[in-house]
């Protein structure tokens, strides 16, 4: 439940982040614009074509009564145009990410910048960068399907298929959306899509409670294009945390901090250099009667050539 918790903070502060900053929140929205124009005109294009598909695919109905030709080829046009939003709202997620790897890679960067600074990017063309992240989303695509088509055969059976099945429908989609928005972030450390999803299965409950709540807004028409900026941020922060480097780096900010009588690197406590450690701890005062620690022990005083103890000058 925790990690169901932490994943929506991190989706939250992702478009808190976004919302303040506006440049990169305007920065991050062109790439889901433009894939949302093309999407609209490929649908609208397919509403057009959805007849001619069908009567395409049905030519075994070209003898029947008119009446039933039309209702079976008018049904099977509505449902290839639902299979076309269907696809579109799997893959939008997908085709935004590689329309704009350079802009979400700028994007996530500066937010881990933020938060401490970001690992340096591999040094590989354009073309290379844009080729993996096609690779990368085919095969989460493929990864996802092989749980979305059983799960929608499923979804025809009574009461469970109407229960169940959705709420399993949802958490699928939301941890594969997910593993979609952390490639920005791990691409950039060089994790290949194996690790990703390897590395998200240990971590399920902030896979889940970061993506769910963003598949269901994704339901409302444009709030994805809205919420694409945001989700890549948040996943920037998700990533530090799966690879533990907000931790390292609160460690190392609890080591830097100064304690009580600690002096910093470069003086001793009266203020002169010193070379010692990180931090210099001043010696505690002494104490009288008491010998301090580390001083070397004195040799016992032998009788003196005068009988007398000790030797005289």
């Amino acid at each position: 439940m925790r990690d169901l918790a932490a994943g929506m903070r991190y989706l939250g502060r992702g478009q808190r982040w976004v919302f303040g900053h506006g440049r990169w929140f305007g920065f991050g929205l062109l790439p889901a614009l433009v894939t949302l124009v093309l999407y609209a005109g490929a649908l609208t294009a397919l509403a057009f074509y959805a007849d001619d598909i069908a009567s395409w695919a049905t030519p075994f109905a070209d003898g029947w009564d008119e009446l039933w030709r039309d209702l079976l080829r008018g049904l099977f046009a509505v449902l290839v145009w639902l299979a076309g939003l269907l696809l579109s709202v799997l893959t939008f997620t997908a085709v935004t990410l590689i329309i704009g790897d350079p802009f979400y890679e700028k994007l996530s960067e500066q937010v881990e910048e933020s938060e401490g600074g970001a690992p340096a990017a591999p040094d590989r063309p354009l073309w290379l960068e844009l080729w993996t992240s096609l690779c990368d989303s085919l095969y989460v695509l493929y990864r996802m399907l092989l749980y979305t088509v059983p799960l929608f055969f499923l979804g025809f059976l009574p009461a469970v298929g109407q229960t169940v099945i959705p709420v399993l429908g949802f958490c699928v989609s939301g941890f594969f959306l997910t593993l979609e928005l952390v490639s920005v972030a791990m691409q950039r450390r060089g994790i290949p899509v194996k690790e990703r999803l390897r590395l998200l299965r240990t971590r399920r409950g902030l896979a889940l409670g970061f993506g769910v709540p963003l598949v269901l807004a994704f339901l409302v028409p444009l709030v994805a294009v809205v919420l694409m900026p945001g989700a890549v941020a948040g996943a920037a922060l998700l990533v530090r945390d799966i690879m533990g480097e907000d931790e390292d780096q609160d460690a190392q900010q609890d080591d830097g901090r100064l304690g009580a009588g600690d002096v910093p690197l470069g003086t001793d406590p009266e203020g002169a250099p010193s070379d010692h450690g990180a931090y210099t701890t001043p010696p505690a005062p002494p104490v009288p009667g008491v010998t301090p620690p580390g001083t070397p022990p004195v040799p016992p005083a032998g009788p003196g050539p005068h009988g007398h103890g000790g030797s005289r000058p």
